[in-house]
């Protein structure tokens, strides 16, 4: 296993993963207020990830698309549970408790979607695909996007899509096409917002989530309300200038303006206390796991290794871009966590699961010949 790992690949995950532990130190305080059991379960979080990515290794990736169809009915079952008995949390009923364990099936089902999708378009390698495929491919993932838009979680319903565009796009579906459903998409959503405050059309959104598409729009409307995270979170990257402030010396973290610091906005903080120099690192790190993960796309043995490498490339970038344009002030803010960086097992397991994906496709990559 050891010659036949992308180390490269290995090293940038897991310096990505060690800094945020000290980020995460000083999100919260731990330093000065010696509560470093977030650190701590971060740490664990990180060793469980790791072993989950091995276990995902030692598995051929091609049994995964022979046991496609389990896979998603069993991503749909885990779904319906938490609508029927999960946890409520700020208003999101996102998690299942199994024992002292809270598990979120809305990470799990972005990896099951792209197991179940990429096996699913395989099956037709060699056939154009056209809009019948593109339409598919579509209702596909549209049952698992529908029960995790109601949990309510716009992010990760947001995900699936790009993962579907991404893999489509692998998959050598017609540009022109797919240019037309997100044109489309993007003026159905407009319209039905501005239906929705003119008309009273309704959506399937929280109040809260309307109001950071306002926002978004006009970020001056409502700083101390709506407003306020976005706001503290581009003071806090601006008054890191070049070299930052220094680690445990921001003052918008460490004096607790910028709210959920140490999850959604763990970019801010970089920004603040390491500066443009210390985010930049920080993104060029992101940078080159996308590479290396186009790579083994690219060197894949099959076409359902591509399809699978492509899906966790789109699905890493996707959270990256929104994570951190949200926090510039350049995308919505959807709730969306930063990969191997802002807090959260649930998160992290998943992500280390993907990069795992990556590593299996990558070992396997050459193909038997008899």
């Amino acid at each position: 296993m050891k010659r036949g790992l992308d180390w490269a690949l290995v090293t940038a995950v897991l310096i990505l993963s060690a800094i945020s532990l000290p980020m995460i130190a000083s999100a919260t305080q731990a330093p000065s207020t010696g509560g470093f059991s977030l650190v701590k379960r971060q740490g664990v979080s990180i060793a469980i990830g790791i072993l989950v990515a091995l276990a995902v290794m030692s598995v051929d990736y091609s049994d995964l698309a022979r046991f496609s169809r389990l896979i998603y009915v069993f991503n749909l079952g885990l779904l319906v549970a938490v609508t029927a008995a999960g946890r409520t949390t700020l208003g999101a009923q996102r998690w299942v408790q199994i024992g002292p364990v809270s598990l979120q099936p809305s990470e799990l089902a972005k990896l099951c979607m792209i197991i179940t999708l990429a096996a699913s378009l395989s099956r037709r390698d060699g056939e154009e695909h056209g809009w019948a495929e593109i339409i598919s491919s579509f209702i596909h993932i549209a049952p698992a996007m529908l029960l995790v838009l109601k949990q309510p979680d716009l992010g990760t319903s947001l995900a699936f899509v790009a993962i579907t565009l991404g893999i489509l796009v692998a998959a050598g579906a017609p540009g022109r096409i797919l240019a037309r459903i997100v044109v489309a998409g993007l003026g159905s959503v407009i319209g039905a917002v501005v239906a929705h405050f003119r008309w009273g059309l309704p959506l399937p959104l929280e109040d809260y989530q309307l109001k950071r598409l306002i926002v978004f729009t006009n970020p001056g409307i409502d700083p101390l309300g709506s407003g306020y995270q976005l706001r503290q979170s581009i003071i806090a990257i601006g008054s890191g200038r070049l070299v930052g402030k220094g680690l445990f010396a921001g003052t918008q973290n460490q004096l607790r303006f910028l709210p959920f610091q140490h999850t959604d906005f763990i970019f801010s903080v970089i920004g603040e206390e390491l500066g443009f120099i210390g985010g930049i690192a920080v993104l060029t790190l992101y940078l080159f796991v996308l590479w290396r993960g186009l790579r083994i796309a690219a060197m894949a043995r099959d076409y359902f290794g591509a399809l699978l490498s492509v899906g966790v490339v789109s699905m890493l970038a996707f959270h990256i871009l929104i994570n951190v344009g949200m926090t510039v002030g350049m995308m919505p803010v959807t709730g969306i966590p930063l990969p191997f960086m802002s807090y959260g097992g649930n998160s992290m397991i998943t992500n280390m699961a993907a990069v795992g994906l990556l590593l299996n496709v990558y070992m396997r990559r050459h193909k038997i010949v008899f």
